[in-house]
């Protein structure tokens, strides 16, 4: 059976939760460790969405860059 492709919000969420567990201390070096692994495995499926989300927005604007922070000039 295909593994479920986690969303953004999941991964962010499952980050955010590997870093909290780091930051609090109390696991060993063992742990620390796999902790880290983990988070940059998370980190680094994070970076693939994103890469694939800004392909599919160039693809969209006919790779056109678009400057969404300014305002129109009248």
């Amino acid at each position: 059976m295909a593994k479920k492709k986690e969303s953004y919000e999941d991964l962010l969420l499952k980050l955010e939760d590997i870093i909290a567990k780091m930051e609090n201390g109390d696991l060993s070096l063992d742990e620390s460790i796999k902790y880290y692994e983990q988070g940059m495995k998370t980190c680094n499926s994070l970076y693939k969405i994103l890469n694939e989300a800004e392909g599919k927005i160039k693809i969209l604007s006919n790779g056109e860059e678009i400057d969404f922070d300014s305002e129109e000039k009248a």
